[in-house]
């Protein structure tokens, strides 16, 4: 396991977590994912960190609700988030690492348009 920082672009939102180094990258291409460029690494609530910004982060959901998006209230973006997919863990968007993280990560493509049957096929090759 390595420790990696990241957070937004104003620095108001930082967090670090615990993950491989070769971590999986998730590549969906939902809505909000597509329009973003989120790439997501997934880590587990206990190995993730919010160091700060707590109080710097708004909210929305669309759709299910199921998501809780989470975006720095000065700057805009989406550093991290509660994705449906994964509801016992973080979603940290990689472009949103502090550079030298050391990551050798495999992209893994996840059909968000075709979510029920994306998120099936995800539970059955983990």
């Amino acid at each position: 396991m390595i420790q990696i920082t990241g957070g937004c672009h104003c620095g108001a939102v930082r967090f670090e977590a615990d993950v491989s180094p070769e971590s999986e990258l998730l590549e969906c291409n939902c809505s909000i994912c597509a329009k973003t460029g989120f790439l997501h690494l997934i880590v587990p609530q206990s190995d993730f960190r919010l160091l700060s910004g707590e109080g710097d982060r708004t909210h929305y959901q669309f759709g299910s609700k199921q998501a809780d998006h989470l975006f720095c209230t000065h700057c805009g973006v989406k550093s991290y988030y509660q994705p449906r997919s994964h509801p016992d863990s973080w979603s940290i968007n990689y472009n949103c690492l502090d550079d030298g993280h050391g990551l050798k990560p495999r992209i893994r493509k996840f059909d968000g348009q075709n979510w029920e049957k994306a998120k099936a096929s995800l539970d059955a090759t983990d």
